[in-house]
Order: C-alpha cells, then sequence, then structure tokens
C-alpha cells in the first residue's frame, strides 16, 4: 500500500464501483479525496460518505469550465483521478451529432478540462500525478465496433495523457492512464449474464494500478497507457 498521509486527492467519478475501490483505498492510505458528483443517488450510495476524508462536491457537468473550477478550488490536490464517463453502444450510422456530442463530453472534455486544472494547480505546489481511465476499444480500435463515438472518445484520453506527459514532465507531473477491459461490476455482471466473470479484471486490482500510479512510489513512469484487461 502506498503511503498518502497528508496528501489531497481529486477523485472524477469517485462514486462509481471503480471510483469507489480507488477511494476506499486512498482513504486507507492516509489521503483525503475530494469526490465531485452529479446526482444525489450517487451521494446516497457512496460508501464514504460519512467518512471525514472524503469530501462530496455537488456539480452539473465537468465539461463545463465552471464546475471544474469549483471542484479545484475546494482541493489542492497531489493527484488528480479521472475517472467519470459514460458509455453507450451505437453504429456509427445510427449514431447523430447530439449522441456523439455526448459521449466526447462525458469523456474526452470533462477529462480534459480536469486535467487543465490539476496542471495549474500542481505547478504552483510543486508537482503532482495525474491519472487518465481510457479504455480497451481506445487502444484497439477494431474492438470499438458499434460502439464508435464512446471509442473515439476514450483514443482521445489515451492521446491527450500522452502528449501532456510530455508537456508537463519537467513540472514535476508524471501523467498516465489506465485502459480496462470490462470489469467485474454488478452492472455488466447484470448487462452480461453469461460472461466469463471469473475473466474480468475486478475493480480492486484495476484501483491498485492506478494508485500506484497516483502515488509518490512512482517516480519515473509517464506518458503510458496500462492496459488492465485480466485475463479477458
Amino acid at each position: 500500500m502506498s503511503d498518502f498521509s497528508g496528501k489531497q486527492v481529486v477523485v472524477t467519478g469517485g462514486t462509481g464501483a471503480l471510483g469507489s475501490a480507488v477511494v476506499g483505498a486512498l482513504i486507507k492510505g492516509g489521503a483525503g479525496c475530494t469526490v465531485p458528483y452529479v446526482h444525489e443517488a450517487e451521494a446516497a450510495r457512496f460508501p464514504f460518505r460519512n467518512n471525514g476524508k472524503a469530501k462530496l462536491i455537488k456539480v452539473s457537468d465537468l465539461s463545463e469550465e465552471a464546475h471544474v473550477a469549483m471542484v479545484y478550488q475546494a482541493a489542492a490536490p497531489w493527484a488528480s483521478i479521472h475517472i467519470a464517463g459514460g458509455f453507450a453502444m451505437g453504429e456509427v450510422a445510427k449514431t447523430d451529432k447530439a449522441a456523439l456530442m455526448a459521449q466526447l463530453d462525458n469523456n474526452l472534455i470533462s477529462c480534459f478540462l480536469c486535467c487543465r486544472a490539476a496542471v495549474n494547480a500542481m505547478r504552483a505546489s510543486g508537482g503532482g500525478r495525474i491519472v487518465n481511465v481510457a479504455a480497451r476499444p481506445g487502444l484497439e480500435w477494431r474492438a470499438g465496433a458499434g460502439m464508435a463515438a464512446y471509442t473515439v472518445a476514450k483514443a482521445g484520453v489515451a492521446a491527450l495523457t500522452v502528449a501532456l506527459a510530455e508537456e508537463v514532465a519537467k513540472d514535476g507531473i508524471l501523467v498516465n492512464a489506465v485502459a480496462p477491459s470490462i470489469m467485474d461490476t454488478a452492472a455488466n455482471r447484470t448487462a452480461m449474464p453469461k460472461a466469463d466473470f471469473d475473466a474480468w479484471p475486478k475493480v480492486e486490482e484495476v484501483a491498485a494500478t492506478i494508485l500506484f500510479l497516483a502515488s509518490p512510489d512512482n517516480k519515473v513512469t509517464r506518458g503510458a497507457v496500462v492496459p488492465v484487461y485480466g485475463k479477458s
């Protein structure tokens, strides 16, 4: 377990399955977490809502600059972990501009704006760590057939990660990403009841990779988009 004692970490998407695993591990490691959320139901089911180490912040849309600014005004982060996003199936022929823009806003634009806010905060404090969450189709484009808008958005997250890592290494900010395959969550089991659940990576396992990349123990790794596929 990495030592995050005295460090503040922003975790977007922190109320979801993967996000809750990340926040739980960060708290165990001594971190204080700032967790933005959109829907009240997210906050209600968040397992750490009554933990003093986790601060929930209500926002409307992380693809809007003003709402991102609210999150980072409330934190001086050592690390910023960007899990927030959204998924939708859809063939290109059946995906209109609104659906495309929704995937870009939820996955790429929100990540870009949070990266920008994190970089500005970390430059002021002398460095830090950024970890984004891409996805397997964002690296293996043929796997994105039938979900092209999502694939394009997550491929953008991967490209953003590598380009930004080059920009800010000199500032002591190390930027990386993970690219999960389908993870073993209750929602995914319900959606795919005949799948081989044992092959899917567990959220705690993906969280462990994220935590290393976000930790002070990571002294040299930057510009990586790490596949976290398990046996799938």
